[in-house]
């Protein structure tokens, strides 16, 4: 039975570590690198019908050229709000209207920026080995309990040790791996 919860526990445990790597998967796409990419947008917000709505609820985005956000509404009564939030977000340049389309023409990156963006993928990563190792810390609290309550053995809570340090050495390896690819888009011109 005591075996069955270990299991229990490293399974959740895992789940826990794979929706840190997950949601750092998520922030880095957001991230603006040389190219254009539907995911900056994925932070906007529109006013709808009364609601705040997210952007591609109420619009297709598209990318027509590399350097190029195309925004069509669905609902030509919404291209006024869907402008005016786009001009919120800082792209280094101005959204243009052309009837119910609107284009974000990006700049190129400096090399300044390009420098400065990876260091905030770095940070996001040391966030996520952080949050990670915190994961494995309440593993470990919960499997210390369980050896101090009686219900595993000396022996068990060593190889549980173990199991849990493998799988946080295997995130953490997936963190900095999804850093350095980041780092290599980015640095790319």
């Amino acid at each position: 039975m005591a075996e069955f919860s270990m299991e229990e526990v490293l399974s959740e445990s895992e789940m826990e570590m794979m929706e840190k790597l997950e949601k750092l998967k998520r922030e880095l796409t957001s991230l603006r690198t040389g190219r254009a990419n539907p995911q900056l947008l994925d932070n906007v917000y529109v006013e709808y019908y009364g609601a705040r709505v997210p952007l591609k609820q109420v619009a297709a985005v598209s990318i027509p050229e590399p350097r190029t956000l195309e925004v069509r509404a669905w609902d030509a009564g919404a291209v006024d709000a869907i402008e005016a939030e786009l001009r919120k977000v800082d792209f280094g340049s101005s959204p243009n209207r052309n009837g119910g389309v609107i284009r974000i023409n990006l700049p190129p990156m400096t090399e300044d920026q390009r420098k400065k963006m990876v260091k905030v993928v770095h940070s996001m990563g040391e966030d996520s080995r952080v949050a990670v190792r915190n994961v494995r810390r309440d593993t470990l609290e919960k499997v210390k309990k369980a050896q101090k309550a009686g219900e595993i053995s000396e022996d068990d809570f060593t190889r549980n040790e173990e199991a849990v340090q493998k799988l946080t050495d295997a995130f953490v390896k997936n963190v900095d791996d999804t850093v350095a690819a980041k780092e290599k888009e980015l640095l790319t011109v």
